[in-house]
């Protein structure tokens, strides 16, 4: 395949599709197409998957393809990759693909795109058979074991925004509980306290992140959220959502109370 730097014949047809639509899309698809290129110079250009641009770099990074009244620009891998820009407003469902849906009246925060490429290129880089797999409802699978590096690994395997919820989760945590014990068990972070056992874990799923509280039925208020287990409470923790001052006061009870010891 030729690389974007040079006139391919992907090149041409693109060039060719923006001339033709002539208005706003044209501008819209030129603009994204030069900010790919300059956050990654490298990226391979093609023209396929009827009438997309496509940029691949080690895999497929981005598409995007004009329609009646929108541009689209498709991340492969936008599931698993940070958007602090708040870039992606379509296909959030999917475990994989996420959509930047450009309108008529959008700008586009080029900063916060480019960002997302260098992302998506960094993301394609690491799938060397080491990076982990993402299960059901995009929850990742880690390897069990005990301490801070397996936690710092499924965190940074959460996909999209859930990520930087699993960020703050941890670093709150750490703040309210000293010394907080971690470890990974059943794909999903434990926190504990030692010689008290674990008091709570973590879990991805396709619209929220789950905290259950081993002991949360104890916990003043309850977390709504109830569970097979009569002790057990949860709340899910929704894109923009997270309560700090409430998530902080219940990790600070919870670890004062006797969890689950799974030695």
């Amino acid at each position: 395949m030729a690389r974007a730097t040079g006139r391919s014949t992907a090149s041409r047809k693109i060039d060719d599709k923006i001339a033709e639509l002539g208005d706003w899309r044209g501008e819209r698809l030129s603009e994204v197409r030069r900010l790919v290129l300059e956050a990654d110079p490298e990226a391979v250009e093609e023209w396929k998957w009827q009438n997309s641009a496509v940029w691949s770099h080690d895999g497929v990074v981005a598409a995007a393809k004009a329609t009646r009244d929108k541009v689209r620009v498709t991340f492969a891998q936008g599931a698993r990759l940070p958007d602090p820009g708040n870039l992606f407003n379509a296909n959030l469902d999917g475990d994989t693909m996420r959509t930047i849906a450009i309108l008529e009246s959008d700008e586009i925060d080029g900063a916060a795109l480019q960002a997302l490429v260098r992302e998506a290129v960094a993301f394609n880089g690491r799938q060397d058979g080491t990076a982990p797999v993402l299960l059901s409802g995009g929850n990742p699978q880690i390897p069990k074991g005990d301490g801070d590096a397996p936690v710092q690994a499924y965190i940074a395997a959460m996909p999209g925004w859930k990520s930087d919820v699993g960020r703050r989760l941890d670093a709150l945590i750490e703040q309210n509980v000293p010394g907080v014990r971690k470890a990974v068990r059943w794909n999903s972070p434990l926190y504990g306290v030692e010689g008290m056992g674990f008091f709570l874990n973590l879990h991805v799923f396709t619209r929220h992140v789950r905290v259950t509280f081993f002991q949360g039925v104890s916990l003043e208020p309850a977390p709504p959220g109830k569970m097979k287990d009569p002790d057990s409470r949860h709340i899910d923790v929704h894109e923009g959502k997270l309560d700090e001052a409430q998530m902080a006061a219940w990790v600070r009870q919870a670890a004062a109370i006797p969890g689950w010891d799974l030695n």
